[in-house]
């Protein structure tokens, strides 16, 4: 994270790859305003198979939900993106990477509405580690509770994914760079655990996980569920609890949980050492088997891995 990165040839845009350093849009479209845009984060992985794309469908499915909640007629059906998703990371030559299909309103009308305004979509991937610090892998990270808290349910809408909620995440996230922490916790409107400024959060006690249910304050994350299910089969009771902020200082483990965070185990928050300080052994059962169903170590019985195949295509039919 805050680094520069290696960039690929290509990005999609509207049907059709470009090169990186075309991907422009004007200073006055509606996104860069107002923040008029959605987007989904997504994680390629590399395995004996080839690359594949980890939950490609869901992702796609919640950008076009983001739509929808916003009212940006997206002019790509799942499909449609699901073929641009794989032939970027084919035409880039990537293996492990990160994907970030983005849609937003363009330049036109100044309102906020933006009513007829073009709708731009893009699609860029490229080579990113995990977005924690986790270079000491058993080593939990250091957190903090933020002074910022998640808006309330009918303010934004939580279940979208938009680059206008992220004014809010960047706050908690420099709240805890400048109190020296690796990440944040934000608290709900009222007072109980929501989320990281950019993660789902997870708690275990007495060998149950428990996390935020999905109420308004939280994005419904996709590795989030994923988690609960690898978590189901591995018979680890799970339940969506709401819990207060004291609750994170007696858990037995904590761990984050997101596409571009993976799962990230928390060893203390508010200094307050979080178990032994390091990896729990339910975190590290989770986070073994998780690492085996992206990196297609085991059966893909949920058919959560899209192949990437070889070649690319110019043109996409939306």
């Amino acid at each position: 994270m805050g680094k520069s990165i290696n960039e690929p040839d290509y990005i999609w845009h509207n049907g059709r790859h470009i090169r990186w350093a075309e991907a422009q849009v004007h200073i006055l479209s509606v996104g860069v305003q107002f923040g008029s845009s959605v987007f989904e984060g997504i994680r390629c992985y590399r395995t004996d198979a080839g690359p594949a794309i980890f939950r490609l469908r869901e992702h796609l499915r919640r950008l076009h939900d983001s739509c929808r909640i916003y009212r940006i007629d997206l002019p790509y059906s799942i499909d449609a993106l699901e073929r641009a998703c794989i032939d970027l990371v084919a035409a880039n030559g990537l293996e492990d990477c990160y994907l970030r299909p983005m849609v937003m309103r363009g330049y036109g009308d100044m309102g906020m509405a933006a009513i007829g305004n073009p709708i731009e979509t893009y699609i860029a991937s490229w080579q990113w580690g995990s977005y924690l610090d986790q270079s000491e892998a058993d080593r939990g990270i250091h957190v903090c509770v933020s002074s910022w808290n998640r808006p309330a349910p009918n303010t934004f809408p939580a279940l979208a994914k938009s680059a206008g909620h992220y004014n809010n995440a960047t706050l908690i996230k420099l709240d805890a760079i400048a109190g020296g922490f690796a990440e944040a916790i934000a608290l709900s409107p009222d007072g109980m655990v929501s989320e990281g400024s950019g993660q789902n959060i997870f708690a275990v006690r007495d060998g149950v996980l428990i996390t935020p249910p999905v109420e308004g304050s939280i994005l419904s994350g996709i590795t989030r569920s994923a988690v609960m299910e690898i978590a189901a089969a591995l018979g680890i009771p799970v339940r969506e609890s709401a819990f207060p902020r004291e609750f994170l200082y007696i858990a037995d483990e904590l761990f984050f949980t997101g596409t571009a965070t993976e799962i990230a185990p928390i060893g203390a928050v508010d200094h307050i050492r979080i178990g032994d300080g390091r990896i729990g052994p339910v975190t590290e059962r989770l986070r073994a088997a998780f690492q085996d169903v992206v990196r297609g170590r085991v059966k893909d019985r949920k058919n959560w891995l899209t192949p990437v195949r070889a070649g690319m295509r110019e043109d996409i039919d939306g």
